[in-house]
């Protein structure tokens, strides 16, 4: 399977079918009037089976710029039927106050290629709930936000990776030459505490990093030219 990371949580996962998560258009020019650095390249040129968006903010939702008429599951909990089988859409919060303040967001989970593969989208509880562990069960391929801020900190990242205890754990959602308002992973790194494996490209072959202990691959942010 490839992963390819397209900025903030936006993930084209590649195997026997397609799945897109998260997808984002051309929203440089609205962060820029709110004095945001977003120099992520729009996305463009991709198709998709299935469509998985955890949230409804612009960032996230930009289900227009998918193309392959993808079933679509949208803001949502429950157990699903999809093009991959069934999705497992479970329910959390955007913040640390219940949903409050951000909303709601959705936790993903579903199997491709045989791993079962984990989508925090913009996770902010303190914590997961032990409901939520029950639902999400085993992960092999975990993305997870780490930038603070809107999502989760490094080290709140950090104990939920080692309390699912994924093969791989890509971080996501966090400060670097794209993006200006959150934290970089720095903090995510020294919690975990374990491999990182930095890659010079903005994907990775998931298949390459697999193991007997927790590895977090690091693909490179994606800039516009």
């Amino acid at each position: 399977m490839r992963a390819r990371w397209y900025g903030q949580a936006a993930f084209l996962l590649e195997g026997e079918q397609r799945v897109m998560i998260d997808p984002f258009g051309d929203i440089g020019k609205r962060f820029a009037g709110r004095g945001i650095d977003w120099l992520y390249p729009p996305i463009a040129d991709v198709a998709a089976d299935l469509l998985l968006v955890t949230h409804e903010h612009l960032d996230h939702n930009g289900v227009e710029v998918v193309a392959g008429d993808p079933v679509v599951i949208r803001s949502t909990a429950g157990r699903l039927g999809s093009p991959v089988g069934e999705v497992v859409a479970v329910a959390s919060e955007h913040d640390a106050r219940a949903g409050t303040e951000r909303g709601p967001n959705t936790i993903f989970c579903f199997t491709l290629d045989g791993l079962r593969v984990c989508h925090f989208g913009d996770f902010g509880q303190a914590e997961l709930r032990p409901e939520q562990v029950a639902a999400i069960g085993e992960v092999d391929l975990l993305f997870v936000p780490v930038g603070g801020q809107a999502t989760i900190d490094g080290a709140a990242a950090a104990r939920i990776v080692r309390e699912l205890g994924p093969r791989v754990a890509v971080p996501m959602h966090y400060r670097n030459a794209a993006v200006s308002f959150l934290e970089p992973p720095d903090a995510f790194y020294e919690a975990f505490g374990g491999t990182v494996a930095e890659l010079p490209r903005p994907e990775l072959v998931v298949d390459e990093h697999l193991g007997d202990e927790t590895v977090v691959v690091v693909p490179a942010p994606p800039l516009a030219d």
